[in-house]
């Protein structure tokens, strides 16, 4: 009897044990439940009725960049588009056909997009067209319900206000390219466009920002029910130049004036570029809405090379503008003073050869000062047999020659100083004097770009400091530009008996550039011509007085000028190319006028590049320090930079 009552008693313990655990179990489910159908219920209803959840990549806008005030020159206007999720398509030829029912769509566009669609992930959108109109927009809107996984967003275009002024520094975007995937997942998002020259290029993962993600919901039609949450994207960077966009449109513009043509004007003492030019150029909103078979194929066949960026790029005999190299090497070694005369009768004799001056008549007797002045050949010639080609080689490389500067955009070219070990391992043949003779003008082998040529003149009047040019001041806060330069060790005193020369080359009435001097006191400026010669003067040429300006344009000489300003206290520098032009004098000798005169009026060395970013970057502001000046001018454009 005891045995049963124990037994009962157990069973109950249990029963109630197991029944606790079920009433549990029921009581989680039970909450689950209520949950999901009350808290959850009108999701999982809109679910049930075949809406689905997508989430989007949202790329980010793209930053600006701007000129030395704030001024744009590569901003982001918006627009709207429409777009494809392919995954939400059963037949994507079929819903495109749809589409260019109601507007517009090149069956080019469509062959791409399918190709794209073929090999893209199924859940990222593909960009179908871009800039649609108001009544596009309304059209596509009303007929959604019957193009499937279409929607309407509005996304950003890549616009650059200066246009052809600017397409060379600031470069521009296009389309990703299989060979541009890196693995970042921005760079498959459909529409999405990197930098591919310049600037754009450069900074481009700076420039690019963070993608961010959108999650809505959509019913079985693809439309969008609503926004679920949203993650924005972190747009990128703004990029800020030394260039001066008014300066650098009113270079372009004169240049213009001639085929091809290109030119530099930089700060002496910090490097700051405020204007790089290079012309023909082209229209850089072009690349991004598409270039036509026939407009590529046109710029390609163009014999001036729009498309190359000569101030960097372009390499030229430097002529006599490397005449103060020369000077400067023979100055050093003591082989002359400024008292050293050579008497030119026309030509000089080495050798057996005669090597002709520019001046058939000769200049007479001149000394160091009338021999850069007058730009006389013969000077040079004798000096040269003297001091050797290695230690004017030398010079040259001192001077930023021969190599590359590591300037902030792709494309630079290295030039080309020539001396006896370029020679030996060059050819395996040894140098010979007439060849240091040839150099001394730099013409031979001798090749420099406008860029090294604006670089070697701030040098010369900077009081030899090792300047490095530079154009990129910001990105957002982060400062990237110039710094403190070394001295390279030059003498001052042979520096200042160079720009005495270069300072007559311009203002006595004998000088080369002469007609080209500026008049107003204050903004007077010193520089050397130069006329590079691209095909040899036979004795024939000679004897039948062929003319320069009589050859084809393509076996013209080229035209140089490098300048410095103001005289009293140099500030600006600029070099001139251009190419094929009738005489170094005539052709690029008035536009560096023009450019060092613009350059003085505008002033831009006399301001901070946006000063709110300023962080204790003292090399920007203006040294050695002067008054502001108070041209209208630069007081507008202050004031709307700031």
């Amino acid at each position: 009897m005891l045995q049963n009552d124990y037994s009962e008693k157990s069973f109950s313990r249990r029963a109630f044990f197991i029944g606790g655990l079920q009433l549990f179990g029921l009581t989680i489910l039970g909450a689950r439940l209520a949950w999901l159908q009350v808290a959850q219920g009108g999701r999982y209803k809109t679910l049930s009725d075949k809406n689905r959840i997508n989430i989007r990549m949202l790329a980010p806008s793209r930053g600006d960049i701007v000129d030395r005030f704030g001024v744009p020159l590569a901003v982001n206007t918006q627009n709207y588009r429409v777009s494809v999720i392919p995954e939400q398509v059963d037949d994507i030829k079929e819903v495109l056909h749809e589409l260019q029912k109601i507007i517009y769509v090149s069956d080019s566009d469509i062959k791409k997009l399918l190709k794209d669609f073929s090999r893209s992930a199924k859940f990222m959108p593909l960009n179908i067209k871009d800039d649609l109109t108001w009544e596009e927009v309304a059209k596509i809107e009303v007929n959604l319900p019957d193009l499937p996984g279409l929607f309407i967003d509005m996304g950003d275009v890549r616009t650059y206000p200066y246009k052809s002024a600017t397409a060379h520094v600031v470069g521009y975007v296009r389309a990703v390219s299989q060979k541009d995937l890196t693995g970042d997942p921005l760079l498959k998002l459909s529409g999405f466009k990197i930098g591919k020259t310049g600037i754009e290029k450069e900074y481009d993962l700076d420039l690019r920002g963070k993608a961010g993600a959108l999650e809505v919901e959509v019913n079985v039609v693809g439309r969008e029910v609503r926004e679920l949450k949203r993650k924005d994207a972190i747009s990128g960077n703004r990029i800020t130049l030394t260039i001066d966009g008014e300066l650098q449109r009113f270079t372009q513009e004169i240049l213009s004036r001639y085929k091809s043509a290109s030119a530099v004007i930089m700060d002496v003492h910090t490097g700051a570029v405020y204007a790089m030019a290079s012309h023909p150029s082209f229209d850089p909103n072009m690349f991004v809405r598409g270039l036509s078979k026939e407009e590529w194929q046109t710029m390609m066949d163009d014999p001036a090379l729009p498309q190359t960026n000569k101030a960097i790029a372009g390499q030229y005999p430097p002529a006599s503008t490397f005449k103060m190299i020369t000077a400067l090497a023979a100055l050093k070694a003591g082989i002359i003073n400024k008292r050293t005369k050579v008497f030119c009768s026309g030509y000089y004799e080495y050798g057996g050869d005669k090597f002709h001056c520019w001046k058939k008549q000769g200049h007479g007797s001149v000394d160091l000062f009338d021999a850069l002045a007058q730009s006389c050949d013969t000077y040079f010639y004798k000096i040269s047999t003297e001091v050797g080609i290695d230690a004017i080689a030398d010079m040259a490389r001192h001077f930023g020659l021969g190599s590359k500067l590591g300037f902030d955009i792709a494309g630079e070219k290295a030039g080309l100083i020539t001396d006896k070990k370029w020679k030996l391992k060059r050819f395996g043949k040894k140098w010979y004097g007439g060849e240091t003779i040839i150099s001394s003008i730099g013409q031979g082998g001798m090749k420099a770009t406008p860029l090294q040529l604006a670089v070697m003149t701030a040098r010369m009047v900077n009081g030899g400091k090792a300047v490095e040019p530079w154009i990129t001041g910001y990105s957002g806060d982060r400062f990237l530009g110039g710094r403190q330069w070394d001295d390279m060790g030059i003498s001052p005193a042979d520096l200042k008996l160079v720009m005495r020369g270069m300072e007559m080359a311009v203002n006595d009435k004998k000088g080369t550039a002469y007609k080209s001097r500026i008049e107003e006191p204050n903004w007077k400026m010193g520089g050397k011509t130069g006329t590079a010669q691209v095909q040899r003067i036979t004795k024939e040429h000679r004897r039948l007085g062929v003319k320069n300006a009589d050859l084809p344009w393509k076996q013209r000489h080229h035209a140089l000028f490098v300048g410095y300003a103001p005289l009293n206290n140099p500030r600006y520098v600029c070099s001139v190319v251009v190419e094929h032009g009738v005489g170094g004098s005539s052709a690029a000798a008035p536009l560096g006028k023009e450019l060092l005169k613009q350059a003085q009026m505008r002033d831009p060395a006399i301001t901070k590049m946006q000063p709110e970013l300023i962080k204790g970057a003292d090399i920007l502001q203006s040294w050695p320090p002067r008054k502001p000046v108070t041209n209208p001018i630069i007081t507008d454009i202050i004031t709307e930079g700031e």
